[in-house]
């Protein structure tokens, strides 16, 4: 392939937006452009790229047993509204109404779609177990798309369905997955971090994520320095400090005027003390009943484990007319003591371990100080509530403490039992003549943003590093002479490395040597080839590897052997 009939627009400059580094070096690189609000046109370069992540993804797939389909991106609204997802899903969901008035989705997710299916035609346990996956387009309208293709609108996916007759079944086809996520991201020369994780909006159980640490990364993930405790930092727990075992029963509580004061700060500050020795209530509506969740005042509410303690499908904080109702004071100033009986109280195991702690008076303008829980008010569930932070000792060993990470994540493995296969009506007969839904895992990686993890995790100020798997070109030669006789050296050397195996393009344009370097750098070429005054003075070219910037000095005829020799290198 010659450089100079090929479409590769490289920048100078990346848009002023552009804020990480695969964004800007996708955008400068000529792989991708922007079409609207993270809607992305791959140019050929990033095709080709993409093409390859693709490729590596099937080949693992079919050898873990799974079977390639493809479905549509659009899909009728009669089942979502089947599983309860039509409405659940929220606005991430974009619908779409046909001219006859039907109303469709555009795809963000395809679990509806592929147990639909198999409803139709899957009625024996002797058809199962069976694994489909497919690779295709899917949209979620995010509401501030960012970061290139890590957090877009459109976005490439594969995804894989398991179907067994039970529970077991499952678990093998999940133990398959999971394996095949390790090779494939090893192929991809991502070193992912496997952790713990949440099904959110797709549900299920045994939830895992492949992380990528990267500080561009929108996830935050706990790592323990002492066990293999590893999760997602939105449904991380910590370990359960030991109760205060004695109390003053002498102390009494106190009323303070505190006009104005709505912050943790504020009260901190006027009264003289630390924030972890104040006690913020946050009152809830759950499954039909009000909650007050209670939390240590140096803390954040992970509203997950709330709703995950509570066993609520349904939870929001309550409005502010609603806590003035319900505790007589406006937001800012309610607290647990005196509280009306009907209100659930759920405290943090943080505030077990305390004692003589400050809190809202349900009163406007005023704090409660010398309150402890038991003496004064109850507690009618303990659970952990808290956000997790950096420094938190480990929930699993004695000894550990987590470490806090930014990362991308990759690849998400769910257990979805029959949460879908039961409303859908996918059931089949047993040996025994009963019919039991089937057992469904969901196994999803992003594709287009494995693309963008690669460049995060492999770059440097001049360009990107691309692995030799996936890199759009595994050469460059670059043709530097305007010289009839280097010309035509350069081409039979690319045409012979292409004989070769390798896959190569050829930079014959018009350009200034250094355009060239710059844009082989830019680009990322794993390999660079250049043919200049030296084939002609010397009878020699000079061999240069990308990533680790080892250069050799070679005959033509040994560019092959340079090649594979310092490939093995990479």
């Amino acid at each position: 392939m010659k450089a100079s009939s090929y479409y590769m627009p490289t920048l100078r400059q990346a848009p002023a937006e552009a804020d990480l580094p695969s964004h800007r070096l996708l955008l400068r690189g000529g792989f991708i452009r922007q079409v609207s609000a993270g809607v992305f046109a791959f140019l050929p370069l990033g095709l080709r790229v993409l093409r390859k992540v693709e490729k590596i993804i099937r080949e693992e797939m079919n050898r873990a047993g799974a079977i390639e389909v493809h479905m549509p991106v659009l899909s009728p609204s009669e089942i979502w509204e089947k599983t309860g997802r039509w409405f659940d899903y929220g606005p991430l969901m974009l619908r779409v109404e046909d001219r006859s008035g039907r109303w469709f989705a555009l795809g963000p997710t395809h679990e509806e779609v592929i147990t639909s299916l198999l409803a139709r035609d899957v009625g024996s346990y002797k058809q199962l177990p069976v694994n489909l996956y497919q690779i295709q387009v899917k949209f979620r309208d995010e509401l501030r798309p960012r970061a290139g293709l890590i957090r877009g609108r459109e976005f490439f996916m594969k995804d894989a369905y398991s179907f067994d007759v039970d529970r077991d079944g499952l678990d093998r086809a999940y133990d398959m997955m999971y394996e095949a996520y390790r090779r494939i991201f090893a192929r991809l020369s991502l070193p992912t971090v496997i952790v713990e994780a949440e099904g959110g909006v797709i549900g299920g159980s045994d939830t895992r994520e492949f992380m990528l640490p990267s500080e561009s990364g929108e996830d935050t993930i706990l790592i323990c320095d002492n066990c293999d405790y590893r999760t997602n930092a939105e449904c991380a727990y910590s370990r359960k400090p030991e109760p205060v075992k004695e109390r003053n029963a002498l102390t009494n509580r106190e009323l303070v005027e505190t006009p104005g004061m709505t912050t943790i700060e504020q009260v901190s500050e006027f009264l003289g003390c630390s924030a972890d020795q104040l006690v913020k209530t946050l009152l809830y509506y759950a499954d039909g009943r009000f909650v007050a969740a209670l939390v240590r005042g140096d803390r954040e509410l992970n509203e997950l484990k709330l709703q995950v303690a509570l066993g609520a499908g349904e939870l929001r904080m309550a409005t502010p007319e609603e806590i003035l109702e319900l505790t007589g004071a406006p937001v800012g100033f309610s607290g647990p003591v005196g509280l009306r009986d009907e209100i659930y109280i759920i405290a943090d195991h943080e505030i077990a371990a305390m004692t003589e702690f400050a809190v809202g008076a349900n009163r406007a303008d005023a704090h409660l100080v010398g309150v402890d829980w038991g003496k004064d008010f109850r507690v009618d569930e303990w659970a952990d509530l808290r956000q997790v932070v950096h420094g938190d000792p480990c929930p699993r060993c004695e000894e550990g403490y987590l470490s806090m990470h930014r990362a991308i994540e990759l690849g998400h493995l769910f257990k979805l039992g029959t949460k879908y296969s039961e409303p859908l009506g996918a059931v089949v007969d047993t040996p025994g003549g009963e019919q039991v839904p089937v057992v469904m895992g969901c196994y999803g990686i992003g594709v287009s943003r494995c693309v963008a993890a690669i460049v995060e995790n492999g770059h440097d100020e001049d360009g990107i590093i691309w692995p030799l798997a996936v890199a759009p070109f595994q050469v460059v030669v670059l043709s530097l002479e305007r010289d009839e006789e280097v010309a035509r050296r350069a081409e039979e050397l690319a045409v012979a490395l292409e004989e070769a195996g390798w896959e190569v393009l050829l930079d014959d344009r018009e350009e200034r040597p250094g355009v060239k370097f710059k844009d082989a750098d830019l680009v990322g070429f794993p390999f660079q080839v250049v043919v200049g005054k030296r084939l002609k003075s010397e009878g020699v070219v000079e061999v240069r590897c990308r990533k680790d910037r080892q250069e050799r000095v070679v005959a033509p005829h040994g560019v092959a052997t340079a090649l594979a020799e310092m490939a093995k290198g990479t």
